[in-house]
């Protein structure tokens, strides 16, 4: 009796265990159900307070975001210049705003100077700061020097001379053979051979010592220029139009340039105004500093460019090139060693087979008898097997001066190794 109540007790808390699960599924259910129609509620109300152009806006800024990975925004170069333009030996900046006049200073070598030319030179320095009433920015420029065109000049130099040689031998030459002058003129004629002779030879030694010196490409040079700059800000009317700005800008730029130089004078450093030419190749020379030796700005303007801009790659571009370079390095260096080591086996084989060529005469000569027996009769195949292998034997047991054949190979080729 009392087991049969208590399956009834358990039983019924069970059921009851069942149902309250049941109910806690059901209640978590409808609050899941209910949270999602709250939630998409409250994003139609903020879809309905967000103006059209918004939406277009931000649907225009998820498929710039989705389309970033394959889009990208080109800009002109210009853009990424300091400068607008150059003209009237001024570099114009910021539209207009700012005009820059550039002055390069030849220096002097201050350590080869006597105690009183140094002092000079300070105390002309010392008045150049005291001058000073205006900014300046000092620029350093260091170049490869490029012995190109002085090569050029000396070659044709020398062309010229070894023409004019040539044509001095000849009629030497003539001169003698006429014999019709005396031994004072062909003296006197082939004094003057000999020193056109040795200006051509004197000519050859300095275009070869030029052109070496110009595959030294550590062969550096600094140049050094001060920079003035002219605001638009610094003119309170704005009545005047781009034309006579830039007359009063150049206007000046120019009178504080002549001022600069003539105090530069007292430390005994010269100065000049540089041009426009000479501003373009500057500004090229700073955009452009690794191709600059290669494709020169005289180089550019022959070929016809009339307006500046950058000739250097992109630097995965470069850097893509050296990785290429470095691969077909490596490729050709690993295929080398390769048939090197290939060649090496194969060498290896074929003196091992040179040295066991006895062996394998013999073998190969009981190998035909063997199969040849039917037609040269057993008995005297198995008589000529005999022979070889007695022939091996007596060649393995021979001896020359106590020592076996293998043995004087072996000699014989640490001999050809030493």
């Amino acid at each position: 009796m009392n087991n049969v109540n208590e399956n009834t007790i358990s039983s019924i808390l069970s059921i009851v265990l069942i149902c309250m699960i049941a109910l806690l599924m059901m209640l978590s259910v409808w609050y899941l159900i209910l949270k999602m129609r709250m939630q998409n509620k409250n994003k139609k109300v903020s879809e309905e307070k967000i103006p059209i152009k918004d939406k277009a806006d931000s649907t225009k800024k998820e498929n710039k975001k989705s389309s970033i990975s394959t889009n990208y925004n080109i800009q002109p170069l210009k853009d990424f210049m300091e400068f607008d333009k150059i003209e009237d030996n001024m570099i114009v900046q910021k539209k207009g705003k700012r005009y820059l006049m550039v002055v390069q200073c030849q220096g002097v070598n201050y350590d080869l100077m006597s105690q009183v030319e140094k002092v000079g030179v300070e105390e002309g320095f010392q008045q150049f700061l005291n001058t000073l009433r205006h900014p300046i920015q000092i620029y350093i420029q260091t170049r490869t020097i490029n012995l190109e065109s002085s090569i050029n000049t000396y070659k044709d130099r020398v062309k010229q001379i070894e023409d004019k040689y040539n044509s001095m031998r000849y009629e030497y030459k003539r001169m003698i053979e006429s014999e019709s002058y005396s031994k004072e003129a062909l003296d006197g004629y082939f004094f003057e051979l000999t020193k056109q002779k040795n200006l051509f030879e004197y000519g050859k030694d300095i275009v070869y010592n030029t052109e070496k010196m110009s595959l030294n490409r550590n062969v550096l040079n600094k140049q050094y220029y001060i920079i003035l700059s002219y605001y638009l800000e610094e003119n309170p009317d704005d009545n005047y139009n781009e034309e006579e700005v830039r007359g009063m800008a150049f206007a000046e730029l120019y009178t504080k340039s002549q001022a600069l130089i003539s105090t530069l004078t007292a430390c005994s450093v010269n100065g000049k105004i540089l041009s426009s030419n000479e501003l373009v190749d500057l500004l090229y020379v700073a955009y452009n500093r690794d191709e600059a030796e290669i494709f020169g700005l005289d180089k550019a303007l022959r070929a016809g460019y009339d307006e500046l801009y950058s000739t250097a790659p992109d630097v995965f571009e470069k850097k893509m090139k050296a990785l290429d370079q470095q691969i077909e390095d490596k490729a050709i260096d690993l295929a080398n060693e390769k048939i090197q080591k290939v060649q090496t086996i194969a060498e290896q084989k074929a003196r091992e087979k040179e040295q066991n060529m006895e062996n394998l005469i013999n073998r190969m000569a009981e190998l035909i008898l063997s199969e040849n027996s039917d037609y040269v009769g057993e008995d005297v195949a198995e008589l000529a097997i005999e022979e070889i292998k007695k022939d091996r034997e007596t060649a393995k047991t021979k001896t020359k001066g106590g020592k076996t054949d293998e043995s004087i190979r072996k000699e014989r080729k640490t001999r050809a190794r030493k």
